[in-house]
């Protein structure tokens, strides 16, 4: 439906400068619905869960987290049907590079961010293996197709089992994020908040992959770029506001696991979901193979800085925000930039 409007209005100035301009504003009206739909179906869905009495820590591991990976969900998947990979998939691993380097290098000049020791000894290096997996799919297979989602799935779910008995030891950073609970929130209400959550993430997804696209073909760009830069960027500002909220509240274990959380939901759920319900193999570029090992450098860059005192503080943000600049030049001397 968006590709019909925009390309309506794209028609009325036939000019790049005005076609990118009018991708622009799709593009933020997508993030907007994204990212507000998310947050409307996570407190909907949470309201409806605590009525239903079901366990915060229960919310936490299936709702919560779910909710907070909808937006990239959202769009590698409307990527993967538009069969349009460099977004399908560059979304997913530009967000891990920009969670890391970028959102938590910020975070760090805020505040001494600490790690505890589960997240230093099992989820960081759980990240690096699972980006080194989706590495070695994509080079050997050149494409991420069902069978890829169904290991990326069978993954997805150990990281769930380990999710649940850290759960079970008492562990209450897995409920931080889970919304305050109101008594008086019927179910028929909640129940019709979630579908205008769900319906504002479908349609978001939708005018954020138009407006992407769109935007790239005005420019010149490669699609791959857009997915790492302009749509990782909008579909990771949940995690970058929860961050900054985090670290300024001195909570800063809470900032390094919902990073390290929602880069696993990234590669196992989001890509694993996309790759079993496209409807053809997703194609992995050769130019995702740098990529996936930036990703995998700044998982062990966050490893290496947390080694001695298991945190870092504005030195370790200045070297990740450093390592993110040099990236991010890479990216821009690359010949898909040149319009």
């Amino acid at each position: 439906m968006s590709d019909y409007i925009l390309n309506f209005f794209s028609g009325l100035f036939n000019s790049t400068a005005a076609d990118i301009m009018i991708s622009v504003v799709f593009l933020a009206i997508g993030f907007f619905g994204l990212i507000k739909g998310s947050d409307i179906f996570v407190d909907s869905a949470s309201q409806i869960a605590a009525r239903l009495k079901v366990p915060l820590i229960v919310i936490g591991l299936t709702i919560v987290a779910f909710g907070t990976s909808a937006p990239e969900a959202a769009i590698s998947i409307t990527s993967a049907f538009q069969n349009n990979a460099g977004i399908a998939v560059g979304n997913v691993l530009g967000s891990n590079i920009m969670n890391i380097l970028l959102i938590l290098g910020i975070s760090g000049l805020i505040c001494r961010l600490s790690v505890k020791k589960t997240t230093f000894m099992y989820e960081i290096p759980f990240v690096a293996f699972i980006t080194a997996v989706l590495l070695l799919i994509g080079y050997i297979g050149g494409s991420v197709d069902r069978m890829d989602g169904v290991i990326l799935a069978v993954l997805f779910a150990a990281f769930m089992v380990y999710l649940i008995k850290l759960a079970k030891s008492g562990d209450p950073s897995l409920t931080d994020d889970v919304p305050e609970i109101d008594e008086n929130a019927s179910i028929p209400k909640m129940i019709f908040f979630v579908i205008i959550g769900i319906a504002m993430v479908v349609l978001g997804s939708d005018f954020t992959v138009s407006g992407a696209t769109k935007i790239a073909e005005a420019a010149g760009l490669d699609d791959r770029i857009i997915g790492l830069t302009v749509v990782a960027f909008g579909t990771s500002l949940p995690e970058l506001v929860t961050c900054i909220q985090a670290a300024r509240k001195r909570k800063a274990d809470i900032a390094i696991g919902n990073i390290i959380g929602s880069n696993i939901f990234n590669i196992l759920f989001v890509l694993g979901v996309s790759a079993l319900v496209s409807p053809s193999p997703i194609v992995f570029m050769d130019s995702f193979i740098i990529d996936s090992a930036v990703a995998i450098g700044a998982a062990l860059i966050l490893w290496l800085l947390c080694i001695k005192n298991k945190s870092f503080g504005k030195a370790g943000g200045i070297i990740m925000l450093a390592a993110y600049a040099g990236y991010f030049v890479y990216l821009f001397l690359q010949p898909s930039f040149a319009v």
